[in-house]
């Protein structure tokens, strides 16, 4: 029969584990890890408290709790007492009745469930406690066992890499959003400022022409008009990058008619769309895509000085996503060592096709033009 629970319970401990290795964010990786502790634990209660250095917790995430409890309990604990000691030591903790234990403070918030059976685990990464699983209230017995002491030590082991895992997510997420908001304060330098300082240059050329040759100040007049018009259109251009239409709402092929439909109108250069019937992705996925087939229409405006631009989005052979981005400007040398320090956004296009399991390839030679092709797998689109 231990054989049996044993198999069960590992069972249960793999399958917790694999799904935290599935979460990329954070929160709902912590989430997951306190609601697998309390059930392989058989806890009434369960919490994961995160410290923020300070005293306090960042985050303090509970499971069997409801929300009006929670509420009611108000502010989120300070990391003293036992709740504390956990972030002091690898070693993990449990007694019988959390009142006997001399660093157990009896207070308590009016509306907080009295709690006697504890266990307590750090969280431990490269010998540093990065936060503790708590566990009260054992289901059936009148404490915790050394089985649920293993278990929730070989949880939190694997909760340790997942957590870090995430956060280096999160940290290069953050360090893209700063790559992308620098890109476009380049655009907006090199192309609207420009616009802007001629409309400034022509109003002044204006200004000293109306006097003694009106027609030519009228002149002045319509290429300031033109300038300005060109800059609206510059700006409407870099707040649909900031704010696209919405994936989830609207579709992929629907965003990215409107976004060519903006650099058409932009550029003054034709750029031929072809949709077919692609298989509807997810949002998260459908953003990475977007963001690849944008990458490669800006290189081909802005940087082979391409006449002709081929956008194609349809269905793989094998069932999946294909999207295809051609052009017939200059090219480059892919295998250059400068092209990667250049503005081509490759190694970011290539690291956003691996992270939704793409398949990306660039071909692009000196005077052959350039072909972006990416293809998502059939299990990463869904009909």
């Amino acid at each position: 029969m231990t054989d049996g629970r044993d198999s069960l319970a590992f069972r249960a401990l793999s399958d917790a584990v694999l799904a935290m290795a599935a979460e990329r964010e954070v929160e709902p990786l912590l989430q997951r890890l306190v609601h697998a502790a309390r059930e392989l634990g058989g806890a009434r209660y369960a919490a994961l408290g995160v410290p923020d250095g300070e005293g306090a917790f960042a985050r303090f995430i509970t499971s069997g709790m409801s929300e009006r409890l929670i509420e009611a309990m108000g502010p989120l604990p300070r990391t003293h007492g036992l709740l504390g000691a956990m972030l002091e030591s690898p070693e993990p903790y449990r007694i019988e009745d959390i009142h006997d234990d001399p660093r157990f403070r009896g207070w308590w918030p009016a509306a907080h469930p009295d709690m006697r059976s504890f266990l307590g685990v750090p969280v431990v990464t490269r010998g540093r406690v990065i936060g503790a699983v708590y566990l009260t209230e054992k289901q059936g017995a009148a404490s915790f066992s050394d089985e649920d002491e293993r278990l929730i030590g070989l949880l939190a082991a694997h909760a340790a890499i997942a957590i870090e895992n995430a956060r280096l997510h999160e940290r290069s997420r953050e360090l893209s959003i700063v790559e992308e908001r620098n890109r476009l304060a380049r655009e907006l330098h090199d192309s609207v400022t420009q616009r802007l300082f001629g409309v400034a240059l022509a109003v002044e050329s204006a200004g000293t022409l109306l006097a003694r040759d009106p027609a030519a100040a009228a002149e002045e007049l319509e290429r300031v008009r033109e300038l300005a018009r060109g800059a609206m259109d510059e700006l409407r251009a870099v707040v649909f990058e900031l704010r696209p239409a919405s994936l989830e709402a609207e579709g992929l092929p629907s965003v990215l008619r409107k976004h060519v439909d903006v650099l058409r109108r932009v550029s003054g250069r034709p750029i031929e769309l072809t949709v077919g019937d692609p298989p509807r992705v997810p949002a998260e996925q459908a953003a990475q895509v977007f963001r690849i087939a944008q990458e490669a229409l800006q290189n081909a405006l802005r940087h082979a000085e391409a006449e002709q631009i081929e956008v194609r989005l349809e269905a793989a052979s094998g069932g999946g996503l294909e999207l295809c981005v051609a052009d017939d400007g200059h090219g480059f040398d892919i295998g250059a060592r400068a092209v990667r320090g250049r503005r081509l956004g490759l190694t970011s296009m290539e690291e956003r096709a691996a992270e939704i399991g793409g398949r990306l390839e660039i071909r692009s030679s000196a005077g052959e033009g350039t072909r972006v092709r990416l293809e998502l797998p059939r299990n990463g689109a869904s009909a």
